[in-house]
């Protein structure tokens, strides 16, 4: 028997406290930074599998880490356990029905990314333990991936120096190796300070602050026929200066968020953002304060965790849905757009079906997928440039599932949800085990990150003077 079928089967035994884990994460939808049950969960669980627990990673009080075995090369498992804003919704439930008007939701199943990650980890430790292998395997807790950039601060302040390779894997509607394609990111809030006056009888003496942020958008449309076609900049009012059209707005504020492919691109794109913000801040004799919030780094891939990845997925096949969870994915389906379950295949590796609920297939390899991507940001970007990375994407979900939405929420702790996230705990757990048991694999590993980031060694794209944003609540 290969040792991945061992440790396979190790996942199979060790499964069902991990899917009640996932189960009351669901339960308890908790947004970035405010994960304080969710962590709670997780060290306790990490306790009560024997892990040695350090809490309150880089000074984030809802980072953890576990960590078992001695000695040789130390392998990560990352997971992660926020949720986010306005997509609370019954679980198994084809319509939108919210548990809480206006309540809060896991529309990107992180109640399944952490409890699998710990699950693959725990498989990886007790295989160690009783092959008496020298190797160390770490669960990383990481909160606030929504927005909050939390990896990003971790890889700032050191959390993963000592790492050698890092997994982790994704919620979606394929099963098979996640293709390493997303774009850096910014987020920056602009608040303009002008002078109040009333605007009928005194109004040469105000100086709008909302006429610079108005100012401020018109230049940023301007300036997007002038960026990469792959940017992206978005941005929501946070303060528009009051409710009183009567009245000159002294203070107004807005978050930009700025996405580029490259982290240089991204990097100098925020630039510009902000001569224009300088620019409104002229034109209106305002003043403008410019505060990044958090920041993340663009994916690097690693060919030979992917090719050792795509193995185990090959060798182990597609995750065993039957009709029941057919059935369901089908009515959550016919919830959705034609446009929407197309799109889900884009970049997929398949030819686009109408009349498949749930993937039956693993994913081909990457260079074999064709299409454009559906990218955003993630703050596994920025592991990736300091520990060799690969992310799975586990098949949870009907396809077509549009990613923060109340379907998205509706399915997190179904069957097939469940049998998706160990499915894909076993993928992690034999890459972990090739990484440890192949030394050639690892060091291969290691000359790829070398190799990417030889011309362009890694910055962090967070200022050294922001600390986490403990109380941000926003998603990515």
């Amino acid at each position: 028997m290969r040792n991945s079928d061992a440790i396979w089967h190790q996942v199979e035994a060790r499964k069902e406290p991990f899917l009640a884990l996932s189960d009351r994460i669901w339960g308890m939808p908790e947004l970035q930074y405010a994960e304080t049950r969710s962590c709670a969960e997780h060290a306790a669980m990490l306790r009560e599998q024997g892990f040695r627990v350090t809490e309150n990673v880089a000074g984030i009080p809802t980072a953890i880490m576990g960590e078992a075995g001695e000695g040789g090369p130390v392998i990560a498992i990352l997971g992660e356990y926020d949720a986010l804003p306005g997509l609370s919704q019954e679980s198994g439930v084809a319509e939108h029905r919210p548990v809480e008007a206006g309540g809060h939701g896991h529309g990107c199943g992180h109640n399944l990314l952490g409890a699998g990650a710990l699950l693959a980890a725990t498989a990886v430790k007790d295989h160690l333990e009783q092959n008496g292998i020298k190797a160390r395997v770490r669960y990383y807790g990481c909160p606030a991936e929504e927005g909050g950039a939390a990896k990003a601060f971790m890889v700032r302040e050191g959390a993963f120096k000592d790492v050698d390779a890092a997994i982790t894997w994704h919620p979606f509607a394929w099963a098979g190796v996640q293709e390493a394609d997303s774009l850096a990111n910014t987020r920056i809030d602009f608040t303009f300070t002008g002078r109040s006056s009333h605007a009928a009888a005194a109004p040469h003496l105000g100086r709008s602050a909302l006429d610079a942020v108005e100012l401020m958008n018109v230049g940023v449309n301007y300036l997007r026929e002038h960026m990469p076609s792959d940017a992206r900049i978005h941005y929501a009012y946070l303060n528009a200066g009051g409710i009183a059209p009567n009245v000159v707005q002294g203070q107004a504020k807005i978050r930009y968020a700025v996405r580029a492919h490259t982290l240089p691109e991204m990097v100098s794109l925020l630039e510009r953002v902000k001569n224009i913000a300088r620019g409104a801040s002229l034109m209106t004799e305002t003043t403008v304060e410019m505060k990044v919030l958090s920041a993340v780094s663009n994916l690097l891939g690693n060919t030979p965790m992917e090719a050792a990845m795509q193995a185990q997925f090959d060798r182990l096949g597609p995750p065993g849905f039957d009709d029941t969870d057919r059935d369901f994915a089908r009515q959550i389906q016919a919830t959705l757009s034609a446009a929407d379950i197309a799109s889900n295949f884009n970049r997929s590796g398949f030819k686009a079906r109408t009349d498949l609920p749930l993937t039956d297939a693993i994913q081909p390899p990457i260079a074999q997928r064709t299409g454009e991507s559906m990218i955003g940001s993630t703050d596994v970007g920025d592991v990736s440039w300091v520990v060799p990375t690969v992310q799975a994407s586990g098949a949870t979900l009907a396809i077509g599932t549009p990613g923060h939405s109340w379907q998205w929420t509706a399915q997190g702790k179904m069957p097939a949800a469940h049998k998706g996230m160990v499915h894909v705990a076993k993928v992690m757990a034999g890459t972990a085990l090739d990484l440890i048991e192949k030394p050639e694999l690892l060091a291969a590993a290691k000359a790829d990150l070398a190799a990417r980031t030889e011309a362009t060694p890694y910055k962090c794209p967070i200022p050294e003077d922001v600390a986490p944003p403990l109380t941000m609540a926003s998603g990515l």
